[in-house]
């Protein structure tokens, strides 16, 4: 399992967990887990051409995953970062 952190805008899915556990071998899997356990996440963080969103950063450790397709390896983390605009 992979640790992931979620940010603050997202705590209403995950029933306010600031952290998660999820299983993949890839950024793509790992959300495809989150979706199961917390509906409407996935459409949160990844748009409908299954790219993720443009105010989203995935970072595994501490380097940016440009893509889902990232691997993931066992005991890395996963965070997931979002930016806020506002007017």
């Amino acid at each position: 399992m992979t640790r992931v952190h979620i940010p603050s805008p997202l705590y209403s899915y995950t029933g306010g967990a600031t952290q998660v556990e999820a299983s993949g071998s890839t950024l793509e899997e790992i959300v495809d887990t989150l979706e199961a356990r917390f509906p409407g996440l996935r459409f949160r963080i990844v748009d409908e051409q299954g790219r993720i969103r443009e105010h989203i950063r995935f970072f595994v450790d501490s380097d940016l995953a440009p893509q889902l397709a990232c691997a993931v390896e066992p005991g890395q983390e996963v965070h997931i970062l979002c930016a806020l605009s506002g007017g």
